[in-house]
């Protein structure tokens, strides 16, 4: 794609971007500020419609630009901004800062969530920060033959219940022997490394405890890992207001659907949290968002270094890039500031 190619593109997309219509040779013309007759920006636009890059909706004679082009407008013609020192933040985020209360996460969390959404005029979305799948107690009580009640205590005091079916009935006092095991040999481990711990000392116990044991630890694991993945989310009926989505209802409630069971957007926002900085997924590149129309900008977050969750914001393909660049970045950065420990 040659340079003329590329500025008309860059306009068209800003354009369709900033009035929501679709683009006319006339308008481009006048907006690239490229001296071309319409017969040459005719030219052009049907070369980048053969490209897969702009579309012509039935209803107008202007082009619009289809997912491949908005990827390689932010992908090569953004104009990125300088980033932002959280402690310069843009006027519209004045008072974020006092609003994320670090004395209490799951509040920071939700605020965040709730930020992102008010402040895009979209969809924000947090995933709470993980948690290490480690147990402070616990205890077994038999509740009939063959099922037990696992009773498991985390360092923070939370208190979570799992019933697990044995191959074979425990008297209360094997319940108990095991519990005192596990709790004088294991307490304050990782889920996981009790597991380990139990496969290498499995020929040292009787063989009914070691399974009783490693049932426990296994719905242990299961109960933490359940508890850790919380996916916030926020301003979905921004989505219903947006001109961009018409009244395709069977995407709306898909979307909808996504957003209430959370688990492939969790799967998704988790992937985020390979890459560094901030990460783009435009129409159906994620696999997950069930609109070709829909694009997510998320970011990772640190606590004290380490990176623990993922942020950002769901909204159409026609959307401000660098400004919700700019936003998902700084919230990202004030929230894992928000979480972690005072320097």
């Amino acid at each position: 794609m040659d340079e003329r190619a590329r500025s008309l593109l860059k306009t068209l997309v800003e354009r369709y971007i900033a009035d929501g219509q679709p683009v006319g040779s006339r308008t481009l013309s006048r907006a690239s500020g490229l001296e071309l007759s319409p017969a040459t920006i005719r030219n052009v636009m049907a070369d980048l419609e053969d490209l897969g890059l702009i579309a012509s909706p039935h209803t107008s004679a202007g082009r619009v630009p289809t997912a491949r082009g908005y990827r390689l407008f932010v992908d090569t013609m953004l104009t990125a901004r300088q980033p932002l020192d959280i402690h310069h933040t843009p006027p519209e985020m004045a008072g974020v800062r006092e609003q994320l209360h670090p004395d209490q996460p799951q509040r920071v969390i939700a605020q965040a969530a709730h930020l992102l959404s008010n402040l895009s005029h979209f969809v924000g979305v947090v995933t709470a920060p993980k948690r290490a799948s480690v147990f402070h107690h616990i205890e077994f009580l038999r509740l009939g033959e063959k099922r037990v009640l696992v009773i498991l205590v985390s360092p923070e005091g939370d208190v979570q219940n799992r019933v697990i079916f044995t191959a074979r009935d425990h008297a209360q006092s094997e319940l108990v022997e095991a519990s005192n095991y596990l709790n004088t040999h294991y307490a304050g481990l990782a889920i996981d490394e009790v597991r380990n711990k139990l496969k290498r000392e499995v020929d040292t116990l009787r063989g009914e405890i070691a399974a009783l044991m490693q049932a426990a630890v296994q719905a242990g694991s299961d109960v933490l890992a359940n508890d850790s993945e919380q996916l916030v989310v926020s301003g979905e009926r921004n989505l219903l207001g947006l001109q961009d989505f018409g009244s395709d209802l069977r995407s709306l409630r898909k979307l909808f659907d996504m957003f209430e069971q959370k688990t492939e957007l969790m799967r998704l926002l988790e992937n985020s949290n390979l890459a560094e900085g901030v990460r783009i997924y435009i129409g159906g590149e994620s696999g997950v968002v069930p609109y070709e129309e829909l694009s997510i900008v998320s970011a990772p977050y640190e606590v004290d270094g380490r990176i623990v969750g993922t942020l950002g914001v769901i909204g159409p393909t026609r959307m401000a890039y660098d400004r919700m660049i700019q936003l998902v970045d700084i919230t990202a950065r004030l929230v894992g500031n928000a979480l972690s420990a005072p320097k």
